[in-house]
């Protein structure tokens, strides 16, 4: 059985009790030489594009794209202590993400709207790290649109991983972007309210699936299974 299994982060495998927004917060002000006037929109937007807003928002240029993503990893790589002491992986992760590790035929890995760096902080600081295969991943640098980064991700597992073209992608994601995202793309999603958004809202957002959390690790790997082929 065959599949391409791509998670979120932020409020699906971790919370990170505000330390991303102040990633984006010291980025901003170690590139504008102030801080922003408020802070930054995330909502399952990719970092390029919540970037942009800030900037936007404070009636500033935005820089090239090379000097913000170098300001996000260094911001994001001091916070690294902060995030450990501070956040938390959710409930059930450790375990559903060790069953999808191993099984036959599928590659686990994420699609998220941080940068590849401060992914890896991100699932590093909570030892997760070891039961995802960033490489094959899809980041916020990759694509400017949340939907564009799946064609990325399959790219990645065809070439490093030799996944055929046509093996099925399923996202696990909290927010309605993360919804759209596989929508857009053709790919499965599984939406988990895990996050600020609650059952009915991913499911009015078109959600295939709405887990409460990912607790159950037989029921989540269970439904992960009806999107796979043999």
């Amino acid at each position: 059985m065959e599949l391409i299994v791509l998670w979120d982060i932020d409020h699906t495998l971790i919370e990170n009790s505000g330390v991303s927004k102040e990633i984006y917060g010291a980025a901003f002000t170690a590139l504008a030489g102030a801080d922003p006037v408020e802070p930054a929109r995330t909502e399952g937007r990719t970092d390029r594009l919540i970037m942009r807003d800030m900037f936007q928002r404070n009636s500033l240029p935005e820089p090239g794209w090379a000097a913000v993503e170098a300001a996000l990893a260094y911001a994001g790589e001091e916070r690294l202590h902060e995030l450990s002491r501070r956040g938390t992986a959710l409930p059930g992760v450790r375990d559903v993400l060790k069953a999808a590790s191993v099984r036959e035929g599928w590659v686990s890995s994420v699609l998220t709207g941080n940068i590849a760096a401060n992914a890896r902080v991100k699932v590093s600081a909570f030892g997760l790290d070891p039961l995802l295969d960033l490489s094959v991943g899809a980041y916020g640098a990759d694509s400017l649109q949340r939907s564009g980064l799946v064609a990325v991700a399959r790219e990645r597992a065809h070439r490093l991983r030799g996944v055929r073209s046509d093996v099925p992608v399923v996202l696990i994601g909290d927010t309605p972007r993360d919804v759209e995202a596989a929508l857009d793309s053709g790919s499965g999603i599984v939406a988990v309210a895990s996050g600020l958004y609650g059952v009915e809202e991913l499911a009015d957002a078109g959600a295939h699936v709405v887990l409460p959390d990912l607790t159950d690790t037989p029921g989540v790997i269970g439904v992960l299974e009806t999107f796979s082929t043999r």
